[in-house]
């Protein structure tokens, strides 16, 4: 609990330095020091133990197939095989785990990338022998699975799983047919694994000498950096030359991303969807509304944003803000540095008011080396928490660069790490993985108490100011950029489905269009700059169907449940606990009812306006003080 209580004397000192420079970080992964790099042998000690327990579980995959045909014969035989489905996956999932996360470290080697590529191939191998198992189970009907299920007590954590199957039954297709469809998933991910290799490892990111005569490469960890210099030609030079770059690529981006929706077409029309995004929600059982209504709800809530655009426009004293001064700090005297030991202190002070317990967790996550930290050379770009290997722990990658959004994004991913920890630890396999439309509010929950911890301890106008804009920018990036995104992939989806061509120019139009209504370009809240139109072939989430919405209910979803826990509710603090160990043991929408918040409503996302709009009315006041 001690640890969970680090005064705040450390932060004056984490805001003003940083020990070691941004520029001058060691980006040669060998000279790293050890304690920043994740451990790999808690999944398996070497190469050689994963191969061997590779080469065991492929040689076993023929098990499951042994059941075909036998489900309906009795509770027992229905229950061994899912147990044998269950064991299988199990292991599988640890296999790939640490395929992909070595291939991640650095995606120039080769020999990590071909792993992963083979994991990918035994995981359709298994669909594909497994795939008789569904069409099964609703041949035998819901009155026998009933009761089976009162029959047989080693059935009663496939509950959930087998009512979702029925379901679905109108999108389930023959033993036959979902064996195709399983045997052609090496080739679904073709064009996201492609773009993943362009954009990581291959891409020829440009170099830009900034003002002060440095060369700098812009490359995607780069990038993140030079949009946040104080020097506003050295922004606009930076964002130029990376977007500009990928513009350059616009029609081998533009046929990937085809690639991607022509795949993703395939399968809804496969499995009798009437389109993409009624194919992708009705897997967690999301309303399509709830998209729909998102969209339409933040172009409702445009003027808040451009309320706070205008607002950044002045503290940054310009007469024209411009795309590229977007990520430009608010607060020019304060600079907020931290090292990753500092951002360490300030996130495990932040989560204290959700226990002694919860905070024990994180301490292991960061001295165990569950985290791996610094941009090197060919590393996956972003930040993820992984928590596919049930039997280990969470491991989360970085690209640290000391910012206060690194710290955010330390927090954010911790709270990724600790959902997958406590619903590993409570649930049974089968339902411990929860679904991504509730993992989003567990990271923006923990965003919402660094937050709320921070503006605690600091009460001077300058930095109070930077971190009120802190807020206001992940507000930004989370709900209306990633709104943005979403209805820019829906519109894309459209396209493909009224057989539109999906090419590098026809998708930068069509973000460039979006993009300017969002940022208010008409009106002069912004100048969306013409290179802005290649941005969209930067954001590697549009390869996972309409997955970016869930930042955004997710973030409204989060605003409301840490206001009560930070509030001191110990009652909505024991429901949000009990959310993070629930898995995915309910469908999201009642996942969330059940934590206290209703995300088929408006009422998370005007929640949101309002505390966007009290933010503002302080910064506001700070600054008519001035």
């Amino acid at each position: 609990m001690s640890r969970a209580r680090v005064r705040s004397g450390l932060i004056t000192a984490g805001v003003i330095v940083m020990s070691v420079l941004i520029a001058a970080q060691e980006r040669d992964r060998s000279k790293v020091a050890e304690k920043y790099t994740w451990n790999l042998a808690d999944v398996y000690p070497d190469l050689g133990g994963w191969r061997a327990a590779k080469d065991k579980i492929k040689a076993e995959l023929p098990a499951i197939r042994a059941f075909a045909g036998k489900l309906g014969q009795s509770p027992q035989s229905l229950a061994e095989a899912l147990e044998t489905k269950t064991r299988l996956e199990k292991e599988l999932s640890r296999l790939y785990v640490y395929a992909s996360m070595l291939a991640d470290q650095d995606t120039r080697v080769s020999d990590a990338q071909g792993m992963q590529q083979e994991m990918q191939q035994i995981f359709a191998d298994f669909g594909a022998q497994a795939a008789y198992i569904e069409p099964e189970i609703l041949k035998i009907g819901s009155a026998d699975i009933d009761r089976s299920l009162a029959a047989e007590p080693r059935l009663k954590i496939y509950n959930f799983y087998l009512h979702d199957v029925l379901r679905r039954a109108t999108h389930t297709l023959t033993d036959a047919e979902e064996k195709i469809l399983a045997d052609a998933q090496p080739l679904a991910g073709s064009a996201s694994n492609i773009y993943g290799i362009l954009s990581n490892a291959d891409f020829p990111y440009p170099t830009i000498t900034l003002s002060d005569g440095t060369k700098f490469k812009v490359d995607q960890s780069g990038f993140g950096e030079v949009r946040t210099l104080k020097t506003r030609p050295d922004r606009e030079a930076g964002m130029s030359a990376f977007f500009n770059a990928l513009g350059g690529f616009s029609r081998t981006f533009g046929t990937t991303m085809n690639s991607s929706v022509q795949k993703s077409l395939f399968y809804a029309k496969a499995r009798k969807y009437p389109s993409t995004l009624d194919a992708a929600l009705d897997v967690p059982n999301i309303p399509t509304t709830v998209y729909t209504r998102l969209i339409d709800g933040v172009n409702k809530n445009l003027p808040t944003f451009h309320r706070y655009l205008r607002l950044r426009q002045r503290m940054l004293g310009l007469d024209q803000l411009h795309y590229y001064d977007l990520y430009a700090p608010l607060v020019s005297e304060v600079n907020l540095r931290y090292t990753p030991d500092e951002a360490e202190k300030h996130v495990l002070s932040a989560v204290a008011p959700l226990g002694p317990d919860y905070a024990t967790v994180v301490t292991r996550a960061f001295s165990n080396r569950w985290i791996d930290y610094m941009p090197t050379e060919g590393k996956r770009s972003g930040a993820y928490s992984q928590g596919g290997a049930y039997d280990v722990h969470p491991y989360m990658l970085l690209n640290y660069l000391g910012q206060y959004n690194d710290v955010s994004t330390l927090a954010h991913e911790l709270g990724h790490t600790m959902q997958s920890y406590y619903s590993n630890k409570t649930q049974p396999f089968p339902t411990a993985d929860y679904p991504t439309f509730v993992a989003e509010v567990a990271s923006t929950f923990n965003e919402a108490l660094l937050n709320d911890y921070m503006l605690k301890q600091i009460k001077d106008d300058a930095t109070r100011l930077s971190l009120l804009g802190s807020y206001l920018e992940n507000a930004k990036a989370t709900v209306f950029r990633q709104t943005q995104f979403a209805e820019f992939e829906l519109r894309m989806h459209e396209m493909g489905l009224k057989g539109q061509p999906i090419t590098g120019d026809a998708l930068a139009k069509l973000y460039f269009d979006i993009t300017k209504r969002y940022y208010g370009h008409d009106e002069k809240v912004v100048i969306v700059d013409d290179y802005v139109a290649n941005e969209w072939s930067y954001i590697p989430h549009f390869y996972r169907d309409f997955y970016v919405f869930q930042y955004a209910t997710s973030f409204t979803a989060a605003e409301a449940l840490a206001a009560k826990v930070t509030a001191g509710d110990e009652a909505a603090k024991k429901r949000y606990l009990t959310f993070l160990a629930a898995g995915g043991s309910k469908y999201p929408i009642d996942l969330l009812k059940e934590a206290g918040v209703d995300m088929t409503t408006d009422e998370p996302l005007d929640l949101t306006m309002r505390k966007m709009n009290r933010v503002m009315d302080e910064m506001e006041a700070i600054l008519a003080k001035k």
